[in-house]
C-alpha cells in the first residue's frame, strides 16, 4: 500500500497476552513509535478486529492500520481494546513519562498576565473554533502513514511540552517545535496533505495554516508570513506551503509546527528523524 513501505512496525507479541488461545494468529497488532507521552503511535490489526483506546473506537483502514495520540500530560497506563465478533482482548499500552522545562517567573505586570479584554476574547473564541473544527477532520487520506519530514531545518528555539510561571499562575504549555529561521524562509508539506484552514492574522498566532493527513493526524503551522496554498487544496510531501514569519505573538521569526490527533496536542518531533544539521 502506498506511504507504508518505509513505516516499520514493531509487533506487540500476543503469544505472552493470549497463550493458548486462536486469538494470537487473528488479532496480529503491531504498534510504531515512541510510547511516551506526547506521542503518535501507528498500528495495524488484522482485518475484522475493531479498536478502542479509553473506551473511544479509532478508525481502522480496510488494512487494519490506524493512528492513536497521546497527549502533553497523558496518564501512563492506556489499554486498546480489540473486538472481533463477540470476542473482546484488552492490550495495555504503557508510556514513559516525560520530564518539561517550567520556568518560574516573578514580578511580572499583572496587565500581560491577566486575560485580554471582552471584545478581544470573542474575536479570539471565534478563531480557536476555527482550528479546532479544522482539527476534527477524519478524512480517510493516509498520509498519516508515511514518514514525515521536518518541514524546514534550522535551529530549534523552542520545545514541545514547555511552560512558563508568572506571578504563580502557571501559563498555556507550549504545543509545538520551533524552528528559527528568517523571515521569508519557505516551509514544506512534512507529508502528503489536504488543507482544511488558512488564516492570514490570528490573534495569537498570526498566519496560520492547517494539512490533514488523515484519521485525525494534521500539522498546524503559525506565526506564518505568508501562505501559499489555499483550504481544499492537496500538497506533497516536501511541497512548498508557507513563508516563515514573526505574526501573531511572536519575538522573533520562526515556524511553530504542531501536531495532533484530532483534538489531542503531540509533540512533531516524535514522528521525524533528527534534524540533519
Amino acid at each position: 500500500m502506498a506511504g507504508v513501505s518505509g513505516l516499520k512496525f514493531v509487533a506487540v507479541v500476543f503469544g505472552v497476552l493470549l497463550a493458548g488461545s486462536s486469538l494470537a494468529s487473528d488479532w496480529l497488532l503491531s504498534l510504531n513509535g515512541e510510547r511516551t507521552q506526547g506521542s503518535l503511535l501507528r498500528g495495524q490489526v488484522a482485518p475484522g478486529v475493531s479498536v478502542a483506546l479509553a473506551g473511544k473506537p479509532v478508525r481502522t483502514t480496510e488494512e487494519g492500520y490506524f493512528a492513536i495520540g497521546f497527549g502533553r500530560d497523558a496518564a501512563l497506563a492506556q489499554t486498546l481494546e480489540l473486538k472481533k465478533g463477540e470476542e473482546r482482548q484488552q492490550v495495555p499500552v504503557i508510556l514513559d513519562k516525560r520530564e518539561y522545562n517550567i520556568q518560574r517567573v516573578e514580578g511580572v505586570p499583572q496587565r500581560t498576565v491577566d486575560p485580554p479584554p471582552e471584545a478581544v476574547l470573542k474575536r479570539i473564541r471565534a478563531e480557536v473554533a476555527a482550528i479546532k473544527k479544522a482539527r476534527a477532520s477524519d478524512s480517510d487520506l493516509q498520509a498519516f502513514l508515511s514518514d514525515f519530514q521536518w518541514p524546514l531545518t534550522g535551529r530549534i528555539s523552542g520545545v514541545y511540552g514547555s511552560q512558563r510561571v508568572y506571578n504563580g499562575k502557571p501559563g498555556t504549555p507550549h504545543y509545538g517545535v520551533d524552528v528559527a529561521r528568517p523571515t521569508g524562509t519557505v516551509v514544506v508539506a512534512p507529508a502528503d496533505a489536504v488543507v482544511t484552514l488558512v488564516q492570514d492574522d490570528n490573534y495569537y498566532s498570526g498566519g496560520t495554516l492547517i494539512m490533514d493527513h488523515g484519521y485525525g493526524v494534521s500539522s498546524t503551522m503559525i506565526h506564518l508570513s505568508e501562505v501559499l496554498v489555499k483550504p481544499g487544496q492537496t500538497v506533497k510531501q516536501g511541497e512548498p506551503v508557507a513563508k516563515v514569519g514573526a505574526t501573531g505573538r511572536a519575538t522573533g521569526p520562526h515556524l511553530d509546527w504542531r501536531l495532533n490527533w484530532y483534538a489531542e496536542r503531540l509533540d512533531p518531533v516524535t514522528i521525524v528523524p533528527p534534524m540533519e544539521e
